[in-house]
């Protein structure tokens, strides 16, 4: 049987649910939301919304989904036959951008995680595992060809992470410090130069 399209409208309150139960989930965590909650923010019905998920958890469940994709697109396009300073600037720099972008998908997300990851233990030790097994070969092949310090790649990975989803996780934090001496535009210009010196000065051969 074939499927069934979705129309414009349909996808349209897909849309607004997901992005009212991120709003909800980010703030509230997973117990603690509702799906009077989410309905509320998404100033729809709550019959609409089951019309779409059967429960709050496949709400979540695709929220985290979702989002993992997102991030795991930068790590994904990690070339072996590109210059190793550059892939990796590109990676730090496309994760800053996304944490500047997208707070609330990476604090969801580190909620999980320190939740000891119930929904999604499948994802991290199938694909997210795969995935970065496959760019730590990269990484490593860079090393035993002198272009750049020897390292552990998956520490190395581990590390950027920590440093560019910081800004998102800790934004309150952040902001409060910052705020009095610079706007949020020269925070993250001066985040990126910060993390790039760190970077390419720690890991290139001298």
């Amino acid at each position: 049987m074939a499927e069934k399209k979705t129309t414009r409208i349909q996808r349209q309150n897909k849309h607004r649910i997901m992005q009212a139960a991120l709003e909800v989930f980010s703030t509230s965590g997973y117990r603690g939301a509702t799906i009077d909650q989410i309905a509320k923010t998404a100033k729809i019905s709550k019959s609409s919304i089951f019309y779409y998920f059967p429960s709050k958890t496949e709400i979540y469940i695709s929220l985290l989904t979702e989002t993992l994709e997102e991030w795991l697109e930068p790590l994904r396009v990690l070339d072996h036959d590109g210059d190793p300073a550059d892939e990796i600037m590109k990676y730090v720099d496309r994760k800053l951008q996304m944490s500047r972008d997208n707070p609330k998908a990476s604090r969801l997300f580190a909620n999980e995680i320190m939740h000891g990851a119930p929904n999604i233990s499948d994802i991290l030790h199938g694909s997210l595992k795969q995935l970065v097994d496959e760019k730590c070969v990269i990484i490593q092949q860079w090393i035993d060809e002198g272009k750049l310090v020897s390292v552990s790649p998956y520490h190395l990975i581990f590390m950027i992470w920590a440093a560019t989803q910081h800004y998102a996780d800790f934004e309150v934090q952040v902001d409060a410090i910052v705020d009095e001496c610079m706007g949020r535009d020269q925070c993250f210009d001066e985040a990126r130069e910060t993390l790039r010196t760190v970077f390419l000065n720690g890991l290139l051969p001298r």
